[in-house]
């Protein structure tokens, strides 16, 4: 059993990328909603956020 193995918790589920693709959607939307961020600036802002979410769930 390797380290990567030993150091999974019971049943937890990968992430996969279509979920991280869907939180990544879902935190940019908000933004516009709220005025945070403008339509024109979508692609670089979500680039940004789904690289960080899948840093992040990958890197557990």
């Amino acid at each position: 059993m390797g380290v990567e193995e030993r150091n999974r918790q019971p049943g937890r589920q990968e992430v996969t990328d279509e979920a991280i693709f869907k939180v990544a959607k879902e935190i940019v939307v908000k933004f516009i909603e709220v005025g945070r961020l403008t339509p024109s600036s979508f692609e670089e802002t979500f680039d940004s956020v789904y690289k960080a979410i899948r840093r992040t769930v990958r890197s557990q």
